[in-house]
């Protein structure tokens, strides 16, 4: 029986690999409070602060649907989707606290049949896609 596979971020330092309570890892503006994700660091995004000092935070974990699509084709590479490519929802969520948008897959076996605009979503972590040696996670949504 081979080892069992590591579990891996598909993108480094975006988000948190605990399993019960995975987080995304964003920064926010110590000038104006404005938080970003992906991560900022160069300067506020925000175009009435001129701030360029930034905090790393983790954002909300739930958050309302704001707007949802399915993805019937494999997107281009680089993005791994996996062989055969499955297809699957996407959502954009506006967090709890924060008030952006983020984007991400659906969890697995969700799909936009099962979604609906202002629905309650959680932040969970799902493979994205696999190797010899490793699974390589990513943050999805699901209905909470």
């Amino acid at each position: 029986m081979p080892p069992p596979k590591a579990r891996i971020p598909a993108v480094d330092g975006w988000f948190t690999l605990d399993a019960k309570a995975p987080q995304l890892l964003g920064t926010r503006c110590k000038a104006c409070g404005s938080y970003f994700f992906p991560k900022e660091t160069s300067f506020c995004r925000n175009p009435s602060c001129a701030g360029s000092e930034f905090e790393e935070v983790p954002l909300s974990t739930r958050g309302k649907l704001w707007s949802f699509t399915d993805n019937r084709y494999a997107p281009p590479k680089p993005y791994m989707a996996g062989d055969p490519f499955v297809p699957y929802a996407v959502a954009a969520v506006e967090l709890e606290r924060e008030k952006m948008v983020v984007l991400g897959q659906v969890a697995g076996g969700v799909g936009c049949d099962q979604l609906h605009a202002g629905q309650e979503m959680e932040l969970v972590l799902d493979t994205l896609y696999e190797d010899d040696a490793n699974e390589y996670l990513v943050w999805k949504w699901r209905p909470a």
